[in-house]
């Protein structure tokens, strides 16, 4: 499954409303550690595909998203479950963390 790019009026029903656990990118075009993670984001949304949903929500579309969780730097990474964040993840990191970090949550 490819990564979603989710907008303000489309972030409740794909991720508050998902079935499945999601885990949301929030990035910005301009941010190097964004773009590093990126390919990893994208490796995760395929390898876990039907295990966990994977959007991306750019910030500077989104500022009132990244005000209502409280996203100070970027990238940060936050797993939802249920329609309630149950981890958040700063910055740029291994592939290797990552998953095991997610793999803990889901």
């Amino acid at each position: 499954m490819a990564v979603i790019h989710v907008t303000e009026s489309t972030f409740d029903a794909e991720v508050m409303k998902s079935t499945l656990p999601v885990l949301v990118d929030f990035w910005a075009e301009w941010c190097g550690p964004c773009r590093m993670i990126g390919p990893i984001i994208e490796d995760v949304a395929k390898e876990m595909a039907g295990k966990l949903k994977v959007v991306k929500v750019n910030i500077d579309e989104a500022q009132d998203l990244a005000a209502q969780f409280h996203i100070m730097s970027i990238p940060t990474l936050l797993i939802f479950k249920n329609g309630r964040p149950v981890e958040q993840i700063v910055g740029a990191m291994p592939k290797a963390q990552l998953v095991e970090k997610i793999n803990a949550k889901i």
